[in-house]
């Protein structure tokens, strides 16, 4: 499993990535300050909230609290994520028989009315309350607050070449993917090429405006 940064280049059909750190350790190092500096206090501020969310998804159905979700990182480094449990304690086992009804084009699953979904899970992700675990995968250093979304293990081995390099930086709570369409895009090659222009166009500035846009999706509850 690569563990540098891709760059690419393209010859007729084919691509190929090639492996450098140039650029890389100056975004990780204001990145993770920004993720510090954001993250802590907002755990503090939001623990009420977790404690509340957590006794619903507790008593609203049988299974546990968190969700183990268990993905692959940067340079493809698997670690194991948090979220609200928001489906039925069966969900996994279960996802084989909904596949046919996928309604994402490539190795995303993506069912918007997805029955193994708990009443109280569709509220969680139509806010991303769900996701709010993941601030302690952030403090970590597993995660940062923006990035590309981490991949399960099994969709990564289904993604085109040029795909791969999503995995090349730290993946992040929200994204452009997020803020710029989310419920709309349906092909997951249009989602990882923004994805890839989130990579190529990275500035401090690109972080805060999408966790700006990303407080107001989140406000507008448009989440799935």
């Amino acid at each position: 499993m690569p563990n540098e940064r891709w760059l690419r280049r393209e010859r007729k059909s084919e691509v190929t990535w090639i492996l450098s750190r140039r650029g890389q350790s100056r975004q990780q190092l204001i990145q993770r300050t920004l993720d510090l500096i954001l993250t802590l206090p907002l755990i503090v501020l939001l623990s009420p909230v977790f404690v509340a969310i957590a006794a619903t998804v507790r008593f609203s159905s049988p299974g546990p609290i968190l969700y183990r979700w268990r993905v692959l990182g940067r340079n493809g480094k698997p670690f194991t994520g948090y979220k609200f449990r928001t489906m039925l304690n069966n969900a996994d086992s279960t996802k084989a028989g909904l596949l046919a009804q996928n309604e994402m084009v490539g190795p995303v699953f993506k069912l918007t009315n997805d029955p193994r979904v708990t009443p109280v899970g569709r509220w969680l992700r139509r806010y991303s309350l769900d996701e709010l675990p993941q601030l302690v995968n952030v403090v970590r250093g597993q995660m940062s607050l923006v990035g590309p979304r981490p991949v399960f293990r099994d969709e990564y081995r289904r993604f085109e070449l040029w795909q791969m390099r999503k995995l090349s930086v730290m993946p992040g709570m929200t994204c452009l993917w997020q803020v710029k369409g989310r419920n709309a895009i349906k092909d997951f090659g249009d989602w990882a090429r923004l994805d890839l222009e989130y990579i190529d166009t990275w500035s401090l500035a690109l972080d805060l405006k999408i966790l700006a846009q990303s407080v107001q999706t989140v406000i507008r509850g448009t989440g799935v």
